[in-house]
């Protein structure tokens, strides 16, 4: 009998990690998760990740999204993509990721303040400003 409920609690089970993000909205798409993995923007339990890897419960995984890096540790497994509200029961996001992803935007934020043009369009000394103050972001990696 099939239940209505998508996703999966049994630890013996395991995933493709491609899949495992697809299906947890960290990417729109399998083919943008396995790019990401080759690119080498994720790792799990701090090795390397490749889309065909196989993930269980339990697992840590260091997403890196710029311009933030989320630390999770997988706590559910799907092969289905499921709604927002449902895919973030997949996965808990450890209390410093959380922190350190908040002040990184709060960061951002301000730095953009001073770059806002209400009244028209930015010219080309306007955009040259903007590109400077983009440059001095510090990277993330």
């Amino acid at each position: 009998m099939k239940t209505s409920k998508q996703t999966r609690s049994d630890i013996n089970e395991n995933q493709r990690l491609d899949v495992w993000l697809w299906a947890s909205r960290f990417y729109k798409t399998r083919k943008i998760a396995a790019d990401a993995l080759k690119g080498g923007h994720i790792s799990v339990n701090n090795q390397r990740g490749k889309p065909a890897k196989t993930v269980k419960v339990g697992d840590e995984l260091r997403i890196k999204r710029f311009p933030v890096e989320f630390t999770v540790t997988i706590s559910n497994l799907s092969d289905k993509r499921l709604s927002a509200s449902l895919a973030a029961g997949l996965y808990v996001e450890s209390e410093l990721s959380q922190t350190a992803r908040q002040e990184k935007l709060q960061l951002l934020k301000d730095q953009r303040q001073g770059l806002r043009y209400d009244h028209k369009r930015p010219g080309k000394r306007d955009r040259q400003k903007m590109l400077s103050v983009k440059n001095q972001i510090p990277d993330f990696d």
